[in-house]
């Protein structure tokens, strides 16, 4: 939603409502952040200060999620630690740079690549490009996080994973935040306690789109890629790994593959997952998620990452921050201080090829409106 196209009447009541879900602090960047995506200079500013000691990150891809999210908890917990932002849209990459004090901007990405200063890159550029700048600063050298979707097609997916394979010592992390969050891994962490299979399910209203955006683009992988990969990783995440596979993907959907969808997980050891996916209006607060889960005695509700609730037996336990955490901080930072950590690691090869199979296949499964099974990754 264009907020500027909006009564003000409606954008206080928005910043007041967003008061009260992410704190004065991430309210803030958020506005902020509305400025930064309509920010046109007539003049470019200066495009080169010197760098602090400490500024060794790439930033590919200057949007509003770069701005609101990772630019932001990179400055929130490391300081200045960015070096170059790059943007095809070069107002972007130059508001960006010079509100979290980089030292330069570009619309070329291999100059941040082939920078000797930058050992660690964060990417999150219009999705079918991030297999391509990822690959590329693997090969350089340089650790990588990508936002997801992680990849876009077949093709991405197997040369990516080359690509982590002949580079053994680099890191690469993916941004699929819920598991992250305190929320998640609570979650996550009791239904592993429990014995037997696992029933899960997913309510998801997001944001309607206007016709022509550029998420449903054939080349960006539609909003299957663009959206419903958070909550198909979230539920292959909550499964035991040795439970999980085969995964047969069955679909429901109306009269768009990836719109007011349904789409049901059968996992290996007889478990279900199912998510619905409806896109038909706007929401006031955002992405608004209903989460429920059952395995043996145990009972789980959770309302957009902000209320959770655990029925375990005779004993129910009631968890919640005030605030939304969907796990963005988490993420950026466990990917930061993987970094520094020499004797870490980041994402697996048969992880990265397993969600990333399973995503793609669930597109196909809903634009054939057909049933796939989807084997596990093998060497």
């Amino acid at each position: 939603m264009d907020y500027f196209s909006t009564p003000w009447s409606f954008r206080i009541r928005k910043a007041l409502r967003y008061l009260r879900l992410y704190g004065p602090q991430r309210t803030y960047v958020k506005i902020a952040g509305q400025y930064h995506m309509k920010r046109r200079y007539p003049v470019l500013p200066a495009n080169f200060r010197p760098a602090t000691a400490k500024a060794h990150v790439g930033l590919i891809g200057c949007g509003s999620f770069a701005f609101t999210v990772i630019a932001h908890y990179l400055a929130k917990h490391y300081g200045r630690v960015i070096r170059g932002c790059m943007d095809i849209d070069v107002n972007h990459a130059a508001s960006l740079c010079h509100h979290y004090g980089a030292s330069y901007y570009t619309t070329d990405a291999d100059k941040l690549i082939s920078d000797p200063a930058i050992d660690l890159i964060f990417i999150a550029s219009n999705h079918a490009t991030h297999a391509d700048y990822a690959i590329r600063a693997l090969k350089a050298g340089k650790d990588v996080h990508i936002e997801k979707p992680h990849v876009v097609r077949q093709d991405q997916l197997d040369a990516l994973c080359e690509a982590m394979a002949a580079g053994k010592n680099r890191l690469l992390s993916i941004g699929y935040n819920r598991t992250r969050s305190m929320i998640g891994m609570r979650i996550r962490d009791t239904l592993w306690r429990e014995k037997g299979e696992i029933m899960q399910n997913w309510f998801i209203a997001g944001h309607e789109l206007p016709e022509g955006h550029w998420y449903f683009s054939e080349s960006e992988g539609g909003r299957v890629l663009g959206n419903l990969c958070h909550w198909v990783e979230f539920v292959y995440h909550m499964m035991p790994p040795e439970r999980r596979f085969p995964i047969l993907v069955t679909p429901i959907r109306s009269s768009k593959s990836d719109c007011d969808i349904a789409v049901a997980y059968t996992f290996g050891d007889g478990s279900i997952a199912a998510l619905t996916f409806s896109a038909k209006g706007h929401t006031f607060e955002g992405v608004k998620e209903r989460y429920a889960a059952h395995r043996g005695d145990v009972l789980i509700t959770m309302d957009d990452f902000q209320s959770l609730r655990i029925d375990d037996r005779e004993h129910t336990k009631k968890i919640g921050s005030g605030t939304r955490d969907h796990g963005h901080e988490a993420s950026i930072c466990a990917t930061y201080e993987t970094h520094r950590t020499p004797s870490a690691s980041g994402c697996s090869i048969a992880y990265v090829s397993e969600i990333g199979d399973l995503i793609l296949r669930t597109r196909e499964a809903l634009e054939k409106s057909q049933s796939i099974s989807v084997a596990a990754y093998a060497r």
